[in-house]
């Protein structure tokens, strides 16, 4: 595990206290929080990212999973980065599918939203662009925060290719989750979706727009005209 250990030295050298004191707060790791317990360094992503690229090539995925197994926060975020970065660089597909194996059997540590939204459509997204999505609706289906999370920003990947389907379905089933996180994760793909189609977010919202959280209205419609933005706010959409 020497490389592994380098890793860990080559990220501390980035540690900042005042930025570790700030994150609990921003990621809810305070008790009763969405991240309670999670611990902070103070490594800015672009840090993190930069001994990402240096160490993916050097570590084993073994050891990319024993560091995502971590109770730092930017131990687990920069494993995530060496996912990616190693499903992106796979030689073949059977490298990939083991690497999706490997993030969908660990998603318990794929445990706030910055991880998933930095992994999810980069690897199990990607993945799954021209394949059976069933293990999105089973993730969706959970009950787990992070896996109804990753479920519904996996289909970022499909929203890029041109592809919506999934993503207005996930949607659907996702509609009257409790919480905030998830609103706003399905109020940002529907939102993209706008961005590429008009007409089929439009369609979407105006029959499903008052039974939807106002969180996820208003990240949905956030690209939309303001006389377009202020029909939806003011329930005035037949």
């Amino acid at each position: 595990m020497a490389n592994l250990s380098l890793l860990k030295t080559a990220l501390k050298q980035y540690t900042n206290a005042e930025k570790a004191e700030f994150l609990p707060r921003f990621f809810q790791a305070y008790p009763g929080g969405y991240g309670e317990g999670d611990k902070f360094l103070g490594i800015s992503v672009p840090d993190q990212r930069r001994v990402a690229k240096k160490y993916f090539k050097q570590l084993s995925l073994h050891e990319i999973i024993k560091l995502l197994h971590e109770p730092i926060h930017e131990y687990r975020q920069t494993a995530l980065f060496m996912l990616v970065y190693r499903f992106e660089k796979a030689k073949d597909e059977a490298e990939k599918e083991q690497i999706v194996a490997l993030y969908l059997q660990n998603t318990a540590y794929i445990n706030n939203w910055d991880l998933v939204d930095s992994s999810a459509y980069k690897i199990l997204g990607a993945h799954l662009l021209h394949k059976k999505k069933d293990v999105l609706y089973l993730l969706a289906r959970s009950g787990n925060l992070w896996e109804q999370r990753i479920a519904i920003i996996a289909t970022f990947s499909f929203i890029k290719a041109g592809f919506f389907s999934d993503t207005l379905q996930l949607a659907e089933m996702l509609l009257d989750h409790p919480h905030d996180l998830i609103h706003k994760a399905v109020g940002w793909m529907l939102r993209e979706v706008g961005k590429r189609d008009l007409q089929v977010a439009y369609t979407f919202l105006q029959q499903h727009y008052r039974q939807m959280p106002r969180t996820m209205l208003r990240y949905a419609i956030e690209k939309f005209s303001p006389a377009l933005r202020q029909k939806f706010l003011q329930g005035t959409i037949q």
